[in-house]
């Protein structure tokens, strides 16, 4: 499994340190092949508006498994042309399509069968014969569905798109606080109907993908022109993305569903808060960021008697800059003190002295780089810079595993004090007048 990324980042999540943490962009497949090359300017039209079964493989150029797959899978596009289209994406180039559809590690094969919004995880094995047995598997059971009536379409619900009124529009869109992309439309507009499906479409992943915190909206302009002219709606259909506190501006991307989703992830990511700076108090902290998280980055901080409160505090802000400034990597943010978690520091070649250290980890290829610069905003830029593009150094976690973590209270947010010493009685002591000389 390797991570999901492109040098200039998008929403998703980008930057598992895979293979040898670097980001090589450079596709497997050519036209020569029987495997379709899918990117999101042709997805939608292969894919999602095709009645064909699919099999795609998602992949990364620099990713070791996925390379080894390669034969397999253009074996088994051979074996299953005329049957079951056979794809692949390259998430790391195109990687609002792995986001679109939860892509968190490679190779990652997925099954689109009757419902195109809702694809399978293929879990068989990774040769072209088992590959083949499961997409005619599947192949079977979508013939089945038909036959039964209850193979669905590959569209979304109705129900998922907001409808926008007069009355409802402020209350819903203005005073949210959430994003919107709204729709005016026209019901005799043919170029509206032809998007109607598209954008039910696009609700139901948005809504699902976003944890409901995108919405899709529609208004009929015809009947709720004091809308329409607030916002100045001329054309139809006409779309609008309204974010809190700002003016709103038109959607200028394409109008697919597979368009209309990735802009709204975008959008998502741009406007999602950074995530969390935790301490790490257990062993359970530390697992469930680097198992969440395509990356974990770890500081390593000063005692607090080294630093005091307002030392550590400006540590701690220059990583929350840094987590908000890569927000849309979908990293996991962590730290602790010198000396509390030695094992750590000894799996991460940290060890006793340079601190604040700084590691990011791929917990499932167990593999880690160190921040070799300055525990800065500038160097810790540089560092993960740096690991976006395939520069810098990587080792292997001590022991191959994550480990084992003290379970310890978090700090309280105040200056260290020094361990009371007990205080000695010096009345009983005799102190000669040749205490401290030398005898010859």
């Amino acid at each position: 499994v390797a991570r999901i990324s492109h040098s200039a980042p998008s929403y998703f999540p980008p930057a598992l340190l895979g293979c040898s943490l670097v980001f090589m962009v450079q596709g497997f497949y050519s036209a020569s092949d029987d495997v379709v090359e899918l990117n999101p300017s042709n997805f939608n039209r292969e894919v999602l508006q095709s009645d064909s079964l699919w099999l795609i493989e998602f992949y990364a150029p620099w990713c070791g498994h996925c390379q080894s797959l390669t034969a397999d899978w253009k074996k088994t596009a051979t074996a299953l042309k005329g049957i079951v289209k056979v794809g692949a994406v390259d998430a790391d180039q195109h990687n609002s399509l792995g986001g679109q559809y939860s892509v968190k590690g490679f190779p990652t094969i997925k099954i689109f069968g009757a419902n195109k919004n809702k694809p399978d995880d293929y879990q068989g094995g990774r040769n072209s014969q088992a590959i083949v047995d499961g997409a005619l598997n599947a192949l079977h059971t979508l013939v089945k569905d038909r036959m039964s009536g209850s193979g669905g379409g590959g569209g979304g619900s109705k129900k998922d798109v907001v409808e926008l009124t007069d009355d409802n529009f402020d209350r819903l869109v203005l005073n949210s606080g959430e994003v919107w992309l709204v729709e005016f439309f026209a019901p005799w507009c043919g170029h509206c109907k032809s998007l109607e499906p598209e954008w039910a479409a696009a609700a139901s992943a948005v809504k699902e993908q976003t944890k409901d915190k995108v919405h899709l909206g529609a208004v009929d302009a015809t009947v709720h022109q004091g809308l329409a002219s607030r916002y100045g709606i001329r054309g139809f259909p006409t779309i609008k993305i309204f974010k809190k506190g700002e003016e709103p501006e038109d959607y200028q991307g394409g109008r697919t569903r597979g368009d209309i989703i990735a802009g709204a992830l975008d959008l998502f990511s741009d406007n999602a808060a950074p995530p969390e700076l935790l301490e790490i108090l257990n062993a359970d902290v530390l697992k469930k960021t680097c198992d969440d998280y395509q990356l974990c980055v770890i500081a390593v901080l000063p005692h607090i008697l080294d630093t005091g409160a307002a030392g550590r505090n400006g540590y701690l802000e220059v990583m929350m800059k840094m987590a908000e400034k890569y927000k849309k990597k979908m990293w996991g943010w962590l730290w602790t003190e010198a000396g509390v978690q030695m094992e750590l520091e000894a799996s991460l070649g940290i060890g006793g002295f340079g601190y604040p250290a700084m590691a990011a980890i791929n917990a499932r290829k167990m593999k880690f780089a160190l921040l070799k610069g300055s525990f800065s905003e500038t160097g810790i830029h540089e560092f993960l810079r740096d690991l976006s593009v395939g520069r810098g150094s990587t080792a292997t976690v001590g022991g191959g595993a994550l480990p084992n973590i003290n379970s310890i209270e978090a700090w309280d947010g105040k200056d260290g004090e020094l361990p009371v010493e007990d205080d000695y009685d010096l009345s009983d002591v005799d102190l000669d007048d040749n205490f401290g000389k030398d005898e010859l």
